[in-house]
């Protein structure tokens, strides 16, 4: 955990100037408190949550991904290091804890990604993502649907439907922009999660999007 600090705290400071323009509007002072999570998890919150999401690693010069919280603070973060499109990806969280590892299956005509719960003390898939053709589906498993990744705002927008409620919307994410409405660039992403949904699971699905477009 020493090194994952040390190493956050040095290359936040390399970073500042990019990420002031990744994350451009200071946040205000009313919203200065932290997401109001359900007793359940506390990545689970009762309300609408934004983030942005920056297809680039802390690490310099490597690749992975960082996401920043509504108040611009990094919560989820990936480093894949020299290797572009790994194999095997780790969702961490700013402590560098590991929360979900992500794995791209062999030996399949279509593409498939498995998300494991990161347990220590076991493995334990907690969902499944299925590319065939032009259609990304998410199998959670416990006799669901799953859901759906649907096409949205042009070519790298996109949303997260629920296909047990009636194709809701989950999550969505699309270019983020500046308050005079201009593209931040084609690796910098606006991410709102809709209340009660597990919102480290969106992001591990995110992952695997950015994945299978080689984003990071």
């Amino acid at each position: 955990m020493y090194i994952y600090t040390t190493l956050h705290l040095l290359t936040k400071l390399a970073l500042l100037p990019t990420m002031a323009k990744v994350y451009p509007q200071a946040p205000s002072s009313s919203s200065s408190s932290p997401p109001s999570p359900s007793s359940s998890s506390p990545y689970i919150s009762t309300k609408q949550e934004c983030f942005t999401v920056w297809m680039k690693s802390l690490v310099y010069n490597s690749h992975g991904c960082t996401a920043y919280n509504s108040n611009g603070e990094i919560t989820y973060r990936v480093d894949n290091y020299d290797k572009k499109c790994s194999s095997q990806v780790y969702l961490m969280d700013i402590q560098g804890n590991v929360l979900y590892a992500i794995q791209r299956k062999k030996f399949r005509i279509f593409g498939c990604w498995d998300g494991y719960k990161w347990d220590f003390s076991k493995k334990q898939r907690r969902f499944r993502v299925t590319k065939k053709r032009h259609t990304v589906h998410v199998d959670l498993g416990f006799n669901q649907r799953g859901y759906k990744i649907v096409k949205s705002d042009g070519k790298l927008g996109f949303k997260i439907v629920n296909l047990d409620q009636d194709c809701s919307l989950v999550a969505e994410i699309k270019q983020k922009q500046t308050a005079s409405g201009i593209n931040l660039g084609n690796d910098v992403f606006m991410l709102t999660v809709e209340p009660g949904i597990d919102q480290s699971l969106i992001m591990a699905i995110v992952m695997v999007h950015g994945l299978i477009h080689r984003q990071l």
